[in-house]
């Protein structure tokens, strides 16, 4: 199993890079985390944020796994503790397909992605800067996994 973070953006800071790879390199070899980047679109004036989400939006689609279960982050999505993140995840493995997450742009996600999505999460009522998400989200799925798997991390 597979878990492909599918991120707008490139070109992160030094700790997200960083922090990231720390929990990518803790999951265990049947729980690979990749991440993946689309490049974002350029935002040369307010009337384009809405083209570039569009566009952002079309190579995302492109670049997803023809089978997967599609995880779109988005703030109108619902709202899992760690518990559940973990019963999501061992219920993934036995499915047995991939997992790709998707984070969009600065917009979000297109409505297309939105709609091509599985199920649509949210980490948080707060608006999170999107590089600090990668981080977050690697961390959650080490947390999950650690849950799923009766390792003492997960202190609750």
């Amino acid at each position: 199993m597979k878990f492909i973070l599918l991120a707008v953006g490139t070109k992160m800071p030094a700790w997200v890079t960083t922090g990231f790879q720390e929990y990518q390199k803790r999951m265990p070899s049947h729980m690979q985390l990749v991440l993946q980047e689309i490049e974002p679109v350029k935002r040369l004036s307010k009337g384009t944020t809405d083209k570039a989400k569009e566009l952002e939006g079309k190579a995302i689609l492109e670049a997803l796994p023809k089978r997967a279960h599609i995880v779109a982050l988005d703030e109108h999505g619902k709202e899992l503790d760690s518990v559940q993140l973990a019963t999501r995840i061992h219920d993934y493995q036995q499915i047995g397909s991939d997992v790709v997450i998707i984070i969009g742009g600065p917009e979000g996600l297109s409505s297309d992605v939105l709609a091509k999505a599985n199920e649509k999460i949210s980490l948080s009522r707060l608006t999170l800067p999107h590089p600090l998400v990668r981080v977050v989200i690697a961390e959650a799925l080490y947390r999950a996994y650690s849950i799923d798997a009766g390792l003492p991390y997960h202190r609750a």
